[in-house]
C-alpha cells in the first residue's frame, strides 16, 4: 500500500563512507511528506554487523531504507539481520560484492593518511573519483565533501574503512528480497558503475533501475531532482 499521509511509512538513510547527514540534504524534505526521516550514525563502529545493529536498535518497527554506497552495505546487513522490518529498499551508488584485494591495497593508504594527521588530504586525493568529471572543477561541492569528512573525523573514518573491507558478499541473497527495491546509479559512477547497478537490479525480483544522466558516485549531492524524483516514485509504488 503506498505510504499517505494517513499511512505514513518513516525512512532510514544510511550515508555513505566519510558522509553526514549531508549527503541527504535534499532529500530528507522530500521524503518527509511520507513520514518521519531518521540519518542514520554510521561511525561508531568497526564491522557491518555492529554497525547495522546499532541502525536497527535506534529505528522505527518498521521503515523505507535507502543508503549510498557504504549506506548500500549496512543496508544489506540490516536485511539479513531483520528482513521484516524493511518494508522499501534504495540502493544508491553501491554494490552487492564483498571486498576485492584491488580495492583494500587502495584504502590502505588512505587510512594511513588519517592515522597521521593528514586527514584532509583525503577530500583532494579522492574528489576526482567521487563526482561526474564535469564537475571536478566545482568549489562548492568539494567544499560539502570536505565537510562531511570533517563531521566524520579520522578515527571513525577508519572504522568505517574496516567494515568496509570486511563486509560480506550480498550476491547470494539478492533473489531472497522481497521488498519494492529501487537501483540507481549514476552513469559515471567510478566507484560503483552501472554494470554493478544492474547485477543488483538483475538479481532482485521486481527491482527498477535508474540511471542518471551526468552523474557520479554523489548522486544526491550531485543530482538532487533527478535522485528526488526517483525517490519519491519509489516510496509510491
Amino acid at each position: 500500500m503506498p505510504a499517505s499521509a494517513a499511512d505514513p511509512l518513516p525512512v532510514v538513510l544510511v550515508p555513505g563512507l566519510s558522509c553526514s547527514a549531508r549527503l541527504y540534504a535534499d532529500q530528507i524534505p522530500v521524503l518527509w511528506q511520507f513520514g518521519p526521516v531518521t540519518v542514520a550514525d554510521h561511525r561508531r563502529d568497526d564491522s557491518m554487523a555492529a554497525i547495522a545493529g546499532r541502525v536497527l536498535a535506534a529505528a522505527p518497527p518498521r521503515f523505507a531504507l535507502a543508503g549510498l554506497s557504504m549506506g548500500g552495505y549496512i543496508a544489506f546487513e540490516i536485511l539479513r539481520q531483520a528482513p521484516d522490518r524493511v518494508a522499501k529498499l534504495a540502493l544508491l551508488d553501491t554494490g552487492a560484492g564483498s571486498e576485492v584485494p584491488e580495492r583494500t591495497a587502495q584504502r590502505k593508504p588512505l587510512m594511513q593518511l588519517a592515522q597521521q594527521g593528514r586527514f584532509a588530504e583525503i577530500t583532494d586525493d579522492q574528489f576526482p573519483l567521487l563526482v561526474h568529471r564535469a564537475r571536478h572543477g566545482d568549489a562548492a561541492l568539494k567544499a560539502i565533501v570536505r565537510t562531511m569528512n570533517e563531521e566524520t573525523g579520522p578515527e571513525a573514518y577508519c572504522r568505517q574503512q574496516q567494515a568496509i573491507i570486511g563486509r560480506s558478499d550480498s550476491r547470494p541473497g539478492l533473489a531472497a528480497i522481497a521488498c519494492p527495491t529501487l537501483v540507481l546509479v549514476g552513469d559515471d559512477d567510478q566507484l560503483t558503475p552501472p554494470a554493478l547497478a544492474r547485477v543488483m537490479a538483475e538479481g532482485i525480483r521486481g527491482a527498477r533501475l535508474v540511471v542518471v544522466p551526468e552523474c557520479g558516485h554523489l548522486s544526491t549531492l550531485e543530482r538532487p531532482q533527478a535522485v528526488n524524483e526517483a525517490l519519491v516514485d519509489w516510496m509510491r509504488w
